[in-house]
């Protein structure tokens, strides 16, 4: 549903801080705004208030489709991206004074003028955009290429009718010669369009040389509902042909050839697989590294697009491994095809260096290479530098599922699993292929991500909205507009750029070293990376290297690289915590003494909150405020598989230690703390949110990590938190089977 700020019933916002009392507007939206004064003093987001248990409602839902709720922060791949309403919400109250009410204002057209807000880890661009739909002035900064090159792209200031003709000359010059290759010739001699290809890999038998296929099961579509949709479909073992069998089935006759077999039990079992011709059983990985070469790949079924609409499931066919035949032969033709770039090792990349991928193009068929060299060199022709950059970064997003380490989701859903979904590089053992310009029934392909994050992007550029939840006895949710800026700016490059009145400037580098003057910023928003987890330039290189075929070895392109010594990200606990301590520091440099410093965080292990309080702590940072709020992960594959998921972030509010008023404080460390934990864990249940012990763990480590950067000196703080362990796991069980019996008895009682 759509509604727009100011329609509806009349009320009043009164404000009792200094706030401009405004009616809310009845009139159009963009002529009447509420400008939000900064003052010093206390802000919204240091109070214990903050309705952090709503706003993580209203997350929710952006959380199931945050590509459709906020199509601006993904129109490309990135990492950890965080939602837009937290950090609307964020940045409200990092300037809305104490004792306003929040959810009134989040909901108000309001602009905070002339403040800076700075985001010195900006990865997909949320605390940037966010800060300017309320038109504050933003300042962002990433060590990363990728990050810096799809916020660039995003924010820009886009002429739709040249992106749309720019589209349809790429469409009229190369979609059919992309497109002959998709496609396949019925029995009946119609042609039809392949929408899919499926392939298995294949690696010889140790004993006797046989090419085993890599299934661990035959079934290889099924839906995303299989106990609504029992249906699937199994390819023959014996022959080939493709039958439609149940999800659950144990045992399957081929239509075509008669044979019995067991469509759950295919050759691969775990980490090992056993030749259907001598039985051997054998160690796949170990296999596969022995022949020094990438796995082969076997063609051996496809989905079609039949010519009344509907989708039907064939075994591959002569006819398409010789339409294969041919685009290998086309690519040996081409001249500077695709990016030869060697793959390094690290934690995000081993896996398939252990599968012998040496380079980033061995990811990829040569039916795919030659498609996606055929785009490559027709975007290069782009005259016009930011239409050239625009659509180089929806060919570079197209990688992330144009690959064999992409797979079938099934029937019900998006199609085509990308290759991040586990955040590694895992090798795939039935991959999927699909049509690369695609059809409007496909999935990730070039024409239907330019409908569904560049189209729909510059949409929400032009009218964003926000989310709103029904109201009681209503149904479905409703996109509020009206109450923020269009979004596209002229992008300044260097702060003195920006200091003649740009509105948005962003860098890439290391941000423990800006071009910022002291004091300028008035708030830094950020979220920044974990130690110990996804490394994104490990995974960002895949990117960047087609990136810089396509744009030229220079600027932010001439390394092979996005990997760098300064980047804070690093498995080593102390480098992370030196690291982000230096960008804590350079961040107290340019935040003025009135500023907030606020970012989300979370973490399981006891080094990520040591590593978090000691940055702060010796940058000069105590925390005034800590507030649980829903994190970005709804439907992310690692949250699924997590024995205790977490699925809150903290928002950390920090002000500059010599700011605070000295701390009273009685000693009683656990008697301060587990109050206010207690009240989170009530009202985020109270809200309806169920938490894991993690959950309750993020929780209980932000209001320690709050009182000990208030009262204790750093070392002594320290010293408390690394011995607090007992009481620590103590109250995070009491506080979790507080609510665990809370459930078992509404359970009964229902």
């Amino acid at each position: 549903m759509r509604v727009t700020a100011g329609s509806g019933a009349r009320s009043q916002w009164d404000d009792p801080k200094g706030l401009d009392a405004l009616p809310l507007p009845l009139q159009s939206p963009e002529s009447v705004t509420i400008p939000l004064v900064v003052a010093p003093g206390p802000r919204a987001l240091e109070d214990m208030a903050f309705p952090f248990e709503a706003l993580s409602d209203i997350a929710q839902i952006e959380s199931w489709r945050k590509e459709i709720n906020r199509p601006l922060y993904h129109i490309h791949k990135w990492w950890a991206q965080r939602l837009g309403t937290v950090f609307r919400a964020i940045v409200l109250g990092a300037f809305a004074p104490s004792g306003t009410d929040m959810l009134d204002l989040f909901y108000k057209p309001v602009r905070i003028k002339d403040a800076v807000v700075f985001d010195p880890f900006m990865g997909s661009g949320t605390t940037i955009g966010e800060t300017a739909k309320l038109g504050a002035r933003a300042i962002g900064r990433d060590i990363n290429p990728v990050a810096h090159f799809l916020v660039r792209n995003a924010l820009a200031v886009h002429d739709r009718p040249a992106i749309l003709e720019t589209y349809r000359a790429i469409e009229r010059d190369v979609a059919d010669q992309v497109r002959r290759y998709y496609s396949a010739t019925l029995p009946d001699g119609r042609e039809v369009d392949v929408l899919y290809y499926f392939w298995v890999k294949t690696v010889d038998c140790p004993a006797c040389d046989t090419a085993v296929d890599l299934f661990s099961s035959y079934i290889f579509a099924r839906h995303a509902y299989p106990k609504r949709y029992p249906e699937a479909k199994a390819v023959c073992p014996t022959c080939g042909a493709i039958n439609e069998v149940r999800n659950d089935a144990r045992e399957a006759h081929c239509g075509t050839c008669y044979a019995t077999f067991d469509p759950q039990a295919g050759p691969a079992n775990g980490q090992k697989a056993s030749c259907p011709e001598c039985s051997h059983i054998f160690p796949i990985a170990k296999t596969i590294r022995e022949t020094g070469r990438p796995p082969e790949h076997r063609l051996y079924a496809k989905l079609v697009l039949m010519p009344e609409g509907s989708k039907a499931y064939m075994p591959a066919t002569d006819e398409d491994r010789a339409l294969y035949g041919e685009a290998q032969k086309a690519l040996r033709n081409r001249k500077n095809p695709y990016p030869v770039a060697a793959i390094e090792p690290g934690y995000n990349t081993n896996q398939a260096l252990g599968y012998n991928y040496r380079h980033w193009h061995e990811m990829f068929n040569e039916r795919q290479l030659l498609c996606l060299s055929v785009l490559a060199d027709r975007i290069r022709q782009i005259e016009d530098p930011i239409l050239r950059e625009l659509f180089t970064c929806l060919l570079s997003g197209t990688l992330e599922f144009n690959n064999m380490f992409a797979s079938y989701k099934g029937e019900g859903t998006g199609a085509v699993r990308h290759m991040f979904a586990h955040h590694i590089l895992k090798p795939e053992r039935v991959p999927l292929e699909a049509n690369l310009w695609g059809t409007p029934k496909s999935s990730g392909a070039f024409s239907t991500m330019f409908e569904g994050r560049i189209r729909r992007a510059l949409d929400y550029a032009d009218d964003p909205f926000e989310i709103r939840l029904p109201a009681p006895g209503r149904k479905g949710n409703e996109k509020v507009f009206g109450l923020s800026e269009k979004i596209g700016f002229p992008v300044a490059e260097s702060y003195s750029a920006f200091a003649e009145g740009k509105r948005v400037y962003l860098s890439c580098g290391d941000s423990s070293a800006t071009d910022l003057p002291d004091g300028v910023v008035d708030a830094i928003i950020t979220d920044p990376p974990f130690f110990d987890n996804v490394h994104y330039s490990q995974l960002a290189d895949f990117f960047h290297v087609w990136q810089r075929h396509i744009l030229g070895a220079n600027g932010h392109w001439q390394a092979d690289t996005t990997r760098s010594e300064d980047e804070v990200q690093n498995a080593d606990v102390g480098a992370f915590t030196d690291r982000l301590r230096a960008v804590w520091t350079e961040a107290y440099r340019v935040l003025n003494d009135d500023g907030i410093l606020a970012f989300t965080y979370h973490h399981s292990r006891p080094e990520g909150w040591h590593a978090v309080l000691k940055a702060l702590m010796e940058a000069g940072f105590g925390i005034t405020a800590a507030h649980p709020i829903k994190s970005e992960m709804s439907v992310a594959m690692p949250k699924h598989q997590a024995r205790e998921p977490i699925d809150l972030d903290i928002i950390i509010v920090c002000r500059k230690r010599t700011q605070l008023t000295p701390h009273r404080w009685n000693g009683d460390l656990w008697g301060t703390i587990s109050p206010v934990a207690a009240e989170q864990v009530q009202r985020l249940r109270g809200s309806g949110r169920r938490l894991s012990r993690n959950d309750v763990r993020v929780i209980v480590m932000a209001q320690l990590l709050r009182q000990l950067s208030i009262s204790h000196e750093m070392d002594a703080a320290l010293s408390s938190l690394d011995n607090a362990n007992g009481e620590i796991e103590a109250l995070i069980a009491e506080l979790h089977a507080a609510g665990s019996k809370e459930i078992s008895t509404n359970a009964e009682r229902d």
